[in-house]
């Protein structure tokens, strides 16, 4: 999952982004609220962190311009503003959900992984697709009650597509979802991922649809995801 994280606290923003990679995601980010507003106009990240008080163009102004342009990704406000007007203000920009600073990290990244699990329209915490699960809070995956070894990046991979199960995603919609703005990004590379995977996961789970893309699935004879 690729996140845009907004904050101009440089020490803030550091602790952060490795927090965030550890858990999992791909992670650009802004300093300032044009820079904002331009990396969530023109990237598609699953979700965004944004901070209200910011240099050039403040949080609710970016926020608003985001919906009023039609960007529906879900977007967690993290600021020191804690009065309820700014709560209501900040909603009413079109906000997710909202954290007040200081705050707990574990809690920041709970809130993230319900915003994602709502926008994939995913209910349960845990992740299933016949006998493959993995788990967003541990940042783990098993087949069958066996633990796999993923690295980061597979890792990313098999958590978007979990997330869009039975659905054909592209190669290009996975380069623009598993690295961040500053990899060096190659399409090839991610069907060296996708085998990879398949290798650990069973390659009949991972679909090849010819000129369109990759889709997860159940093994034949196994039920669909809980």
């Amino acid at each position: 999952m690729r996140v845009l994280l907004v904050e101009d606290d440089a020490d803030l923003s550091r602790q952060l982004k490795t927090a965030l990679a550890d858990a999992g995601y791909a992670v650009d980010h802004a300093a300032d609220g044009e820079e904002a507003h331009f990396l969530g106009d023109t990237e598609p990240y699953d979700v965004i962190v944004l901070d209200l008080g910011l240099p050039r163009i403040d949080g609710v102004s970016v926020l608003e311009r985001w919906r009023r342009d039609g960007k529906t990704t879900p977007v967690l406000i993290l600021t020191a503003r804690a009065a309820w007007s700014d709560k209501v203000a900040g909603f009413d920009a079109g906000a997710d959900d909202y954290l007040a600073k200081p705050f707990h990290t574990e809690e920041l990244l709970a809130r993230l992984r319900a915003l994602l699990r709502r926008s994939a329209g995913v209910a349960s915490a845990t992740l299933s697709c016949g006998g493959l699960r993995l788990d967003p809070r541990a940042a783990r995956a098993s087949v069958n009650g066996e633990p796999l070894r993923l690295t980061s990046l597979e890792y990313r991979l098999l958590h978007y597509m979990m997330m869009h199960q039975g659905r054909v995603i592209s190669r290009t919609e996975l380069v623009e979802h598993l690295y961040d703005q500053d990899f060096d990004r190659d399409s090839n590379t991610i069907e060296v991922f996708i085998g990879r995977v398949r290798k650990k996961v069973g390659s009949d789970r991972i679909e090849t649809v010819r000129g369109l893309g990759y889709r997860l699935t159940p093994l034949p004879g196994e039920t669909e995801a809980a």
